[in-house]
């Protein structure tokens, strides 16, 4: 418990040391400075995600039409199992 009040205290404190910067031009400059960075930063890897996710779609497409000819292929191999089997058994009645 003492440590959550440690915590929440520092929050509280962290917020107030903040309005005072901001109140000043030079910790205002500094503080939109700092804010212009963490911007710059958040873009970057929100960009990086998305060049990622872009990638990513790419091959599950790849895999999805790989998957589709290999179950057309096998659906069509066992259709022509079938059909030999079907010749061969009318063979032996005939």
């Amino acid at each position: 418990m003492k440590n959550v009040l440690w915590f929440l205290f520092g929050i509280a404190g962290g917020f107030v040391v903040a309005h005072l910067m901001n109140k000043d031009p030079r910790g205002h400059e500094l503080l939109a400075e700092v804010d212009a960075r963490i911007t710059e930063f958040t873009d970057r890897i929100g960009d990086a995600y998305r060049e990622q996710e872009a990638r990513m779609a790419g091959l599950v497409d790849d895999v999805k039409g790989a998957a589709a000819d290999a179950v057309e292929s096998a659906r069509s191999a066992a259709s022509d199992a079938v059909d030999a089997a079907a010749d061969a058994a009318k063979k032996l009645t005939d």
